[in-house]
């Protein structure tokens, strides 16, 4: 599935809670997170961020990429790992495959996304289990928090059927 041009901008909203940068701080994300949530990062600074804060994510999907500059993948501990290709601005079957098996997969689990990782909050958002929430980084803004419930499933099925095939 490929983003057109039209879509763009209206992707650019925050799909839940945006908490500016210097508001992201551990309190903050865990007032946010319910209790034994499902996390999943979305991006190389989030999973950091929230990895350094202490709130090791159950599914981390990176492409060792920030601001489209080449930078370290995470640390911390993996589990179960995948891979996937996803050119940027599209979404790959693989790419959903890779979610839907990594969701299902012993966490910490990560995918590695050779590519860019940016639109991949959608097919996570259709395939998180209950009780998840997904964090990414909004450019320059600060960290967006979503909480999955199904109304974030739909609008996140919704946009990728607007997407060409």
């Amino acid at each position: 599935m490929h983003l057109p041009e039209s879509m763009r901008e209206s992707l650019k909203k925050p799909l839940g809670l945006l908490l500016a940068e210097r508001d992201a701080t551990r309190d903050n994300i865990a007032r946010n997170l319910p209790e034994g949530a499902y996390i999943i990062t979305v991006g190389d600074a989030t999973t950091e961020k929230m990895i350094g804060l202490g709130l090791e994510p159950h599914l981390q999907i990176v492409d060792s990429l920030e601001k489209r500059h080449r930078r370290d993948v995470p640390g911390g501990r993996i589990v179960t790992a995948f891979e996937c290709t996803n050119p940027p601005a599209e979404i790959t079957d693989e790419s959903i495959e890779a979610i839907k098996k990594a969701v299902g997969a012993k966490p910490p689990a990560r995918i590695t996304v050779m590519g860019e990782e940016d639109l991949l909050v959608l097919p996570a958002a259709v395939s998180a289990p209950e009780n998840s929430v997904i964090l990414y980084g909004q450019p320059n803004e600060g960290l967006v928090i979503v909480r999955v419930d199904e109304g974030i499933r739909e609008q996140a099925r919704k946009i990728m059927a607007q997407m060409s095939r």
